[in-house]
């Protein structure tokens, strides 16, 4: 496949837009993800690393397993930001 026709088939809403940046998930504001952790607290932690097990744990039950893997990946990216930045 040349990357003319790789480049277009990316155009549909990518996968990495899906996961990191979803549409529904920014309709304000304020960003999801931020909003979470400013009502969290000190258990915003907890809840990254639920969302990961959650991810990692379904991915094989589903058709659309390599964007749960992603998504797992994109909490475990934000735990990980988050303990750098203490």
């Amino acid at each position: 496949m040349d990357d003319k026709k790789l480049d277009e088939i990316m155009k549909v809403p990518s996968i990495k837009d899906m996961v990191s940046e979803p549409p529904h998930y920014n309709n304000g504001s304020v960003e999801c993800i931020d909003y979470i952790h400013q009502q969290l607290g000190s258990h915003y932690p907890g809840y990254l690393e639920g969302n990961v097990i959650k991810y990692v744990h379904r991915h094989k039950y589903k058709n659309e397993n390599i964007e749960d893997l992603r998504k797992a990946r994109w909490y475990l990216s934000k735990l990980i930001e988050y303990y750098e930045d203490l």
